[in-house]
């Protein structure tokens, strides 16, 4: 009987630890939900099949008005994936591409963010640089 106590507590120990690991991704926020919890913008939980499809039916200064809020939430998702990416990647090729994701993609949002202004769009207010990312 000796022989089978370590067996039996690794099969517990692994069974407590799945159910933990179910436990815990059932809880938490999940990235999308963090996302839409911490921006005013209905986009950021929109899939690019949603976004397009939200265009379709637009023109002139109403397409202008959705296109740059779709593109801020677009590519405010795409700075936090490259942000996990910088850190987190195990080939500097990737890293690197992340570091310039981040730059290019940053610049755009501040650009667009911009015309919203001049053009009197409603701004989107989200920020996913302060979800700690």
């Amino acid at each position: 009987m000796m022989e089978t106590k370590p067996l039996l507590y690794g099969l517990v120990g692994f069974f407590i630890g799945g159910l933990l690991v179910a436990i815990a991704a059932t809880t938490f926020n999940k990235p999308e939900q963090k996302e839409a919890a911490n921006t005013n913008s209905s986009m950021s939980s929109m899939s690019m099949d949603d976004m397009t499809a939200e265009l379709n039916n637009k023109s002139g200064d109403d397409f202008d008005k959705a296109f740059i809020a779709s593109m801020i939430a677009h590519h405010e998702g795409a700075v936090e994936m490259a942000k996990l990416s910088a850190k987190n990647a195990k080939h500097d090729e990737i890293k690197t591409l992340s570091t310039n994701i981040i730059s290019a993609q940053e610049n755009e949002i501040s650009e667009m963010k911009q015309w919203q202004i001049d053009w009197g769009y409603a701004t989107t207010t989200s920020d996913h640089s302060s979800m700690g990312h």
